[in-house]
């Protein structure tokens, strides 16, 4: 230990302190609502007959890309145009109302 470090001295007195030291009645019990062996066995299973699962339904033969013209399609005709533009008049009210609200930054110091 460096003697001349800031903490020498308080760690050498903590050192020395007189004081208790825990017993072994100050240990807490076990806990009692522990899972055994063979509940680790089992969720290790289930966990492993998961990834199985996983593994076989997500395949690469699971997975054909066919007929992707007519899924394209109804897909298409699921959805709403998207909505047509304004007037040029009305985009440039827009324009204008922002610049109106729009405040400059504050000017550097």
């Amino acid at each position: 230990m460096d003697s001349d470090s800031p903490a020498a001295e308080a760690i050498l007195a903590a050192a020395r302190a007189d004081r208790a030291y825990p017993k072994f009645s100050d240990i807490p019990e076990a806990p009692k609502m522990v899972r055994g062996p063979r509940a680790w066995a089992s969720a290790v299973a289930d966990v492993e007959a998961a990834r199985t699962s996983l593994y076989t339904e997500t395949a690469p033969s699971t997975w054909i890309l066919q007929d992707t013209e007519a899924f394209a399609a109804r897909a298409q005709a699921a959805v709403a145009p998207p909505p047509v533009a304004g007037a040029p008049a009305n985009t440039e009210a827009f324009a204008q109302d922002a610049r109106e609200r729009a405040t400059p930054p504050p000017s550097p110091r």
